[in-house]
């Protein structure tokens, strides 16, 4: 397959897929390896259940994204996924609701590692096929003066993110170190994706002259 550019692509798709997420950074990760989908955003709760631990409750949100998609689209794959950054003491952080919810959650981990849960879900009601994936990665960020931090909100960068940055944006200047790969902090761990997507049979690698 070729790209619009004329230069080869590194995959061969074989199976329609849809990504059920809103998300530009998952959107764009998944069109930089060459795929074709379609983006219906699945409409879920985000809250966690009494006793659900961090791990549990990123998992169980990107399958409820996936299969409410899934159960409208049964013979495509269907893609969902979930980002949710845990504190040190175990608090979860979503995406802020407000300037000064983004102030305060960017304070709590200034200065401070914290930990990047990303959890996918890959379903096809056809083919009954429903697996979920969890990938984490450590964050250690710079300190923060409360300058910085309310000038760095005051850019709406942080307003749609986990945690109130982002990695890929402005906020990667506050990044010291990611102990994993960065993709899972963006929002999706494009090594482990590819890796399915290939063993399910949706990709195939470009052979072709």
């Amino acid at each position: 397959m070729q790209s619009d550019s004329g230069s080869k692509t590194l995959l061969v798709q074989y199976q329609p897929l849809i990504l059920a997420s809103a998300s530009p950074r998952r959107r764009d990760l998944l069109r930089n390896l060459g795929l074709e989908f379609s983006i219906v955003q699945a409409e879920v709760q985000e809250e966690a259940a009494a006793g659900e631990t961090p791990a549990d409750f990123v998992c169980r949100l990107a399958g409820d994204k996936a299969n409410a998609v899934a159960d409208q689209y049964t013979k495509s794959w269907v893609l969902g996924a979930d980002t949710i950054v845990v504190q040190e003491d175990g608090m979860v952080l979503g995406k802020p609701e407000n300037a000064h919810d983004a102030c305060a959650m960017l304070s709590s981990i200034a200065g401070r590692r914290h930990v990047v849960m990303t959890a996918y879900a890959l379903v096809n009601r056809r083919k009954e096929v429903f697996l979920t994936r969890l990938e984490q990665a450590g964050v250690l960020m710079l300190p923060l003066s409360v300058e910085m931090i309310s000038a760095y909100v005051a850019t709406g960068e942080p307003m749609d993110k986990a945690g109130s940055y982002a990695l890929q944006g402005i906020g990667g200047a506050f990044v010291t170190a990611v102990e994993g790969a960065h993709s899972t902090v963006i929002g999706l761990p494009l090594h482990r994706v590819l890796t399915d997507l290939l063993d399910l049979g949706i990709v195939g690698v470009n052979t072709s002259e």
